[in-house]
């Protein structure tokens, strides 16, 4: 989806020595499947190798490299001095991008990592415009320069966090965080087991350690002034619906600010049709603050179709994912599809029996579209789930 919605490249990660490893990550056949389907599509396939190894992951670290020099991975992005170092010898044909995990917050930080052969420089998340002005000015002019522009933000300096290690023993820097920094906290005394006392800012309680999701679609021409090769939005661990709407909002917004035009306003208002927390602009206008409000995810559309074909005629299969019924006001948007509404007709199923209210995910029906549209285009509806967060 993050390639069809207009991605120049996508990072991505096999069953080892990455960062998010409850992500669903590629296995060593799917891997050269996924390469081969970016590249058909001129689009850029980066690999994430950005855990740090211990001695015994260390040995087997070499032949993961070979296999993804071998799958035709464009670049790897390390963390780990040592991994970079055998990337070199190993993966020759990657480039080498260093990981936001080692938080180069400095010029010389970024030239210090080209001078070892690094391509390009991810920085840390803690940045402001400015800075990352100075260290471009500051760095060599072939050494690319990315930068987050969208997801969510750590409580902790560029993910480094052991407060889920010590509340549930899973390693948040080895991709299994629990997000223990989202929950509600309340203080216990030590005298008074089972009394608790809230922490509040209001009456709504707070979140101590609580971040707003980063949004920075509105600065898009910013960014390009500050001297970024690259713009980075999260995606390892969110839906393809996500990967696909912020990636299509985002390619818009570039195009328009390349052009000189202002951004078309249903582009950004399609970042708000994902899941996500409140947004803020992370560090690039100077520090966030303490944000007190409500933590929970707003989730205000549902996706309940996938279109696989469609004909001239705007005759379209579908593959249901959420229930509808006939009369609905749907949404749609897809590749390149500037999103439009239209009410919903009956829809049949394989054998031609009309439906009025399909409710079974994965099945196929056929639906009368206003127009035609491209494969992989998604059918929403507006659906407050925002209190099942």
């Amino acid at each position: 989806m993050a390639v069809l919605y207009g991605a120049d490249a996508v990072y991505l990660a096999g069953e080892s020595f990455g960062m998010r490893s409850f992500a669903g990550n590629f296995s060593p056949e799917e891997l050269p499947q996924a390469v081969r389907f970016a590249h058909s599509r001129g689009v850029r396939v980066h690999a994430a190798v950005n855990a740090m190894p211990r001695n015994e992951e260390a040995e087997r670290l070499p032949a993961w490299l070979e296999r993804l020099d071998d799958a035709g991975v464009d670049a790897l992005i390390v963390a780990d001095l040592g991994a970079f170092t055998l990337a070199e010898r190993y993966a020759p044909r990657c480039e080498r991008h260093i990981s936001t995990q080692v938080s180069v917050a400095n010029y010389a930080c970024a030239a210090a990592w080209y001078g070892l052969g690094a391509k390009r420089v991810i920085l840390a998340r803690e940045l402001s415009l400015e800075e990352i002005r100075e260290i471009r000015a500051r760095v060599p002019a072939d050494l690319e320069l990315e930068a987050f522009v969208h997801g969510a933000m750590c409580v902790s300096y560029s993910g480094r966090c052991l407060l889920s290690n010590y509340m549930t023993g899973r390693d948040s820097n080895r991709g299994a965080c629990a997000q223990p920094c989202r929950y509600q906290y309340c203080l216990v005394e030590e005298k008074r087991p089972g009394e608790y006392f809230p922490v509040f800012e209001d009456e709504q309680g707070t979140y101590i350690m609580n971040s707003r999701d980063m949004c920075m679609i509105d600065h898009i021409p910013d960014l390009m002034e500050a001297g970024l090769d690259s713009l980075k939005i999260e995606g390892r661990a969110k839906s393809a619906y996500y990967a696909a709407i912020v990636t299509g909002a985002y390619r818009h917004a570039i195009d328009a600010a390349r052009e000189g035009r202002p951004l078309d306003p249903v582009w950004r208002e399609e970042v708000e049709r994902v899941s996500h927390r409140h947004y803020a602009t992370g560090f690039y206008f100077g520090p966030p603050g303490q944000y007190t409000e409500n933590a929970r995810y707003i989730r205000r559309w549902q996706v309940v179709a996938l279109v696989t074909d469609c004909d001239a005629g705007g005759l379209a299969t579908l593959s249901m994912r959420n229930k509808f019924s006939a009369g609905d006001t749907l949404e749609l948007v897809g590749p390149d599809v500037r999103p439009f509404s239209f009410q919903a007709p009956m829809v049949e199923n394989e054998e031609g029996v009309l439906l009025a209210e399909p409710n079974r995910p994965g099945m196929a029906v056929r639906m009368q579209l206003p127009r035609p549209v491209p494969p992989y285009s998604l059918l929403r509806v507006a659906r407050d789930l925002s209190e099942k967060s």
